[in-house]
């Protein structure tokens, strides 16, 4: 691996957003590397080394909690900081378990400059605290399914409301809220597709033990 640092590494899944903070961060005269998804972002640190990693949450095929959980077991890669991007995981409790997984910041979308900005200028130059110990496979993944059939829940229950929503609108007033409903429909189908997933990962860990 390039250890030469430098560089920020920005993981977003959403092409208006990723380029929108490419180019603002470009602007503000940083070198950026994009990605979009996990899978992806790993392949580009294997070929060099960035100083921050920037990273939404839910992505497709690898999100943010599994990215960092891999980071932060790989010695090599365990003490880059990251920073949450999401508008997803914003409860106390999605902020609690990404700080245990090695997570640097937690920033809620859409982002707000003017405090994001000074964010990543501060950690470019102090850097922050490696963390001490990672969680295991069992306690990640446990961890991390409580957290997403949560947020199942709560789409599951957006989505209905939005149904009913829809049937008392006129076909002018429906427009938003299709495209509200047709995102968290997304949504729920990444989340409970990353759901299986991890019951697939557990299965595999109870069956070693």
């Amino acid at each position: 691996m390039d250890t030469q640092q430098g560089y920020l590494l920005v993981v977003e899944d959403i092409p208006d957003i990723l380029r929108l903070l490419d180019a603002t961060l470009k602007f503000k005269g940083y070198r950026v590397v994009t990605a979009r998804n996990g899978h992806e972002a790993l392949e580009v640190i294997q070929r060099e080394r960035p100083a921050i990693i920037i990273t939404d949450i839910l992505m497709p095929k690898m999100d943010g909690f599994s990215l960092v959980h891999r980071l932060r077991i790989n010695p090599e890669t365990r003490d880059i900081p990251v920073v949450f991007l999401t508008a997803t995981y914003v409860a106390p409790e999605d902020k609690a378990f990404a700080l245990t997984i090695g997570v640097s910041r937690f920033i809620e979308k859409p982002v707000n400059f003017e405090q994001f900005l000074p964010t990543i200028a501060e950690i470019m130059t102090k850097g922050v605290q490696p963390p001490v110990e990672t969680l295991n496979e069992l306690d990640f993944y446990d961890g991390y399914r409580k957290r997403l059939e949560k947020k199942l829940n709560q789409k599951n229950t957006q989505i209905t409301r939005s149904e009913h929503l829809l049937k008392t609108l006129s076909e002018e007033e429906k427009h938003s809220i299709k495209a509200s409903l047709h995102q968290a429909v997304d949504e729920r189908a990444e989340i409970q597709h990353l759901l299986d997933q991890i019951d697939e990962h557990l299965e595999k860990i109870n069956k070693r033990e």
